[in-house]
């Protein structure tokens, strides 16, 4: 009886893994508000949050880093980009979305003004879109050419993005197909870490909102 011959089998591409992370604490005033295109500082807290992530992710493989321009981020980078050398690259396309004449208002006075529940918030980019600000269209007209570029420079490799709350809410929402508003369902704390892993045939979220400085910044 002839052997039986077997097919080779290809070997399975390497996941390409994305670490999105979102900047630290910001300065006091604003703190709160929908700070969008203010291109804000972070507070005292947040440059120690910026440290403890540094030391963090020294432990970490990371091929790549992405940014966005703004200052919150940039100073959140500042002590990874020391420790870890290597360059960044930055995206314009992944700064924070606008929030038009909700920027600088706090969320009580957006409940108020514009009459709905704060929950809602995510609803009214979706569509919309704050007055005189990015609906959840032209916001994503942006951030997806960014994610779908490091997706096809790094594939198989690890990704560093460095960004904000809302991009990170976007960014899932296309990675994983969901709706912008079901992203609320999500935390995106300062300086925490949401890991996704792209597959040929899925995203998977391994890492949620971990925030390395949890224990150590009082």
């Amino acid at each position: 009886m002839a052997a039986k011959k077997f097919r080779k089998l290809s070997p399975t591409p390497a996941a390409t893994r994305l670490l999105l992370i979102r900047h630290g604490e910001v300065e006091a005033r604003y703190q709160g508000i929908f700070g969008g295109r203010i291109d804000m500082n972070l507070s005292p807290r947040g440059q120690r949050q910026a440290k403890i992530l540094a030391d963090y992710l020294r432990g970490k493989t990371i091929d790549a880093i992405y940014a966005s321009p703004m200052k919150r981020v940039q100073q959140t980078l500042a002590p990874t980009l020391k420790k870890h050398g290597g360059q960044q690259t930055i995206f314009s396309g992944l700064r924070e979305v606008d929030f038009g004449d909700w920027t600088g208002l706090n969320w009580e006075t957006v409940r108020d003004k514009f009459n709905f529940a704060v929950h809602e918030w995510l609803d009214q980019i979706e569509k919309p879109g704050a007055p005189k600000g990015e609906s959840g269209k032209t916001f994503r007209a942006r951030v997806e050419p960014c994610l779908r570029e490091i997706v096809e420079k790094h594939r198989g490799q690890n990704v560093a993005i460095f960004c904000h709350g809302g991009v990170i809410r976007m960014l899932l929402a296309i990675l994983i197909d969901v709706p912008l508003p079901k992203t609320n369902a999500f935390e995106v704390e300062y300086a925490s870490i949401t890991q996704v892993a792209l597959h040929p045939h899925m995203a998977e979220i391994e890492l949620l909102n971990f925030t390395p400085w949890r224990d150590l910044v009082g």
